[in-house]
């Protein structure tokens, strides 16, 4: 049976089948009678629309594992146009979706036999799966067009009830598939009742006529808030259509609605396929089946060469308290809390998938150099490296760190004028007071650059000026007098490229080749992005990726006083300082007990009558690595919350786990 799926699966591909299902019943052919197909793993399952009396079948296609595992929950891959989509989704069960159960709904069977001679088995399709009335009296007297709402509460009432208590299912995880006019009918039950269904695969939706009733639609329910989750359509969509389709702007204007809406819950992927509408249906079916796995598993098998917002959510949370040894240079042990603590870490983390603290997509606990509770949620995934926002900066403090344990540079540079440091400047050009901004003064947010922005806008795309040591030249001379006055503590990035520049100039080759070589490689760290900023040097502030395990090497270091299997990678001394109280920061928005030393954040958190001094990195949207040396406690966050207040929780429930270890 596998060979003959891969055989059915491999004929798809390259077929121009008879896919092109229009809205139009005037471009259907009359169907032939055939025999009827008989598929030895396919349950069929007569089945009444309550409310209509019609009738329908189900072709149900357990997991070959179903019957051995009686404790485990099922996802759920429902499909209309059953018999037109069965073949190629059950080949997609057998090699992608392996763990999937799959639910086909027929076509109505006892339809009135004059129309079945007329238009096929399908005609049903044509009133089922419609959204809008029929322009021609005749032809809407005829088929019946328009009726999606009762297909969809049959579907809602009938077919999804006696499913999820029949089989067992995992009800965080049903999907919907459609392409052609079941497509619209997947784009009305997505605007209708999102809730029906997680996940959504429209394929080359019918929506010419149907975009501004659509928009009604989601104008009915309400624009996104991020503090009202109820607010969001919770939903991960996978949409697309061939390139040489007729009918591409309204698919498009369709798309513009959904991600127009910037709903944190909405997760919307759009692919455009080689081919007509026919043509592209069994790419679409083969893409939309790999898209769909990427979210019941934390471990990704794309390698998500699209925007962080288009990555699905996971339909379930991954948490671990034994995680697995990936072999790649972290242990792994079990977390070894009391039961009361144990279950508290547990209850956490479900809220932080139900989204009850923020959108958050990672947490991870190392415990003495060892990780011992893993966990992912919405768009985090085990092997796919996630936005590290001003977390960077920490790490290129570490980077500095580095130079100074090589020798490049010394404790003693960093209270130089950071000018010494730049032998291809011009300091003719440059404003009065540059040589009080020291590395110290950068690395604290006291550079005192004050640069005026709009003047600053007109020049901050210029590569050729700005390139390399051009950068510093070009704020230097932009910026206004360095004052006592003027250096005071403004957040900003671009005191770390100020940092960035100095490391470029002091170390053997280039800053890039110097963070590779000298910090990522010899943490194992080979799967993550770091981008370039204007001048060809590496971002200092932000704009570098990194996967939630690598975040947690680079927190272990720390914790390990810089040093890595016996190597003193990172000046012990330098980070001390950098990870020590030196300066307040005054946004408003920062916690009041919050301290900053060289781009690392302290605090204490009180756990009882005892305080436990607490470095960390910190990027917007959550991104953490919070190292407790007292505690031997490295701990990781990572998110894209707007709010981001996960610290309280942390604070609350799991670092106090840890006190009585």
């Amino acid at each position: 049976m596998r060979a003959i799926k891969l055989l059915i699966l491999s004929i798809s591909m390259f077929a121009n089948t008879a896919f092109a299902q229009e809205n139009n019943v005037k471009e259907f052919a009359s169907n032939e009678e055939g025999t009827s197909l008989v598929l030895p793993q396919i349950q069929v399952i007569p089945i009444k629309d309550t409310k209509t009396e019609r009738n329908y079948e189900l072709y149900i296609e357990l997991p070959e594992d179903y019957s051995e595992n009686t404790n485990k929950t099922y996802p759920v891959l429902y499909y209309t146009d059953a018999m037109w989509h069965l073949e190629i989704l059950s080949t997609c069960q057998e090699y992608i979706l392996e763990n999937v159960i799959l639910v086909g709904i027929s076509w109505q069977l006892d339809i009135k036999e004059d129309l079945k001679k007329e238009r096929g088995a399908h005609v049903s399709r044509f009133r089922d799966y419609s959204i809008s009335k029929h322009s021609n009296p005749e032809i809407q007297a005829k088929y019946q067009f328009g009726q999606a709402k009762t297909h969809l509460d049959f579907i809602r009432d009938d077919v999804i009830k006696y499913v999820d208590n029949t089989y067992r299912t995992d009800p965080n995880s049903r999907t919907y598939f459609g392409y052609s006019l079941s497509g619209e009918f997947g784009a009305y039950i997505l605007m209708a009742q999102p809730d029906t269904f997680n996940n959504y695969i429209i394929g080359s939706p019918t929506v010419k006529d149907e975009v501004d009733y659509l928009s009604e639609l989601n104008t009915k329910f309400g624009p996104f808030e991020a503090s009202n989750r109820n607010s969001s359509l919770k939903a991960n969509v996978f949409i697309a259509y061939g390139s040489l389709e007729e009918e591409i702007e309204p698919i498009e204007a369709f798309i513009k609605l959904l991600k127009d809406r910037r709903d944190d819950g909405l997760s919307v992927l759009k692919e455009v396929i080689e081919g007509n509408h026919g043509t592209a249906f069994p790419t679409t079916a083969i893409r939309s089946a790999t898209w769909l796995s990427s979210m019941m598993s934390p471990i990704s098998s794309d390698n998500y060469e699209v925007s962080f917002w288009d990555i699905p959510h996971l339909n379930n949370a991954y948490v671990s308290p034994t995680p697995e040894d990936r072999k790649d240079g972290i242990s792994v042990d079990t977390l070894a809390v009391n039961n009361n603590d144990r279950n508290a870490i547990l209850k956490l983390s479900q809220e932080i998938f139900e989204g009850k603290h923020g959108s958050y997509d990672a947490v991870l606990i190392s415990h003495k150099n060892k990780l011992v509770f893993e966990s992912y949620y919405k768009k985090g995934r085990i092997n796919v490296p996630h936005g590290q926002a001003s977390a960077v900066k920490a790490y290129t403090s570490l980077v500095l760190g580095r130079a100074i344990q090589m020798g490049y540079l010394s404790m003693e540079d960093l209270n130089k004028p950071l000018i010494s440091f730049l032998k291809d400047a011009n300091p003719k050009e440059f404003t009065k007071g540059v040589e009080k901004i020291t590395l110290h003064k950068a690395l604290t947010m006291h550079g005192g650059l004050n640069i005026d922005r709009d003047e600053w806008k007109k020049i901050e795309n210029d590569s050729v000026r700005l390139k390399g040591q051009g950068l510093v030249q070009t704020l230097l001379e932009q910026s206004g007098p360095i004052t006592s006055e003027s250096q005071t503590y403004l957040y900003g990035n671009f005191n770390p490229m100020l940092v960035m520049t100095v490391i470029d100039a002091a170390v053997p080759g280039s800053a890039e080749d110097f963070i590779k070589r000298e910090l990522l490689d010899k943490l194992g760290i080979t799967n993550y992005k770091w981008s370039n900023h204007i001048s060809g040097l590496p971002e200092a502030g932000w704009r570098a990726s990194i996967m939630s395990r690598d975040m947690l090497k680079l927190g272990n270091l720390v914790l390990n006083k810089g040093k890595l299997n016996g190597e003193q990678l990172i000046s012990a001394e330098y980070l001390a300082k950098a990870t020590s109280s030196i300066v307040k920061p005054t946004q408003d928005w920062m916690p009041k007990d919050y301290r900053y030393g060289y781009f690392w954040y302290q605090t204490l958190v009180k756990v009882g009558d005892k305080s436990y001094d607490t470095a960390f990195a910190w990027g917007g949207g959550g991104q953490r690595v919070i190292v407790i040396e007292e505690l031997d406690l490295t701990i990781v966050i990572s998110g894209h919350d707007g709010e981001d207040k996960i610290m309280t929780q942390i604070s609350e429930i799991v670092i106090p786990a840890f006190v009585k270890q």
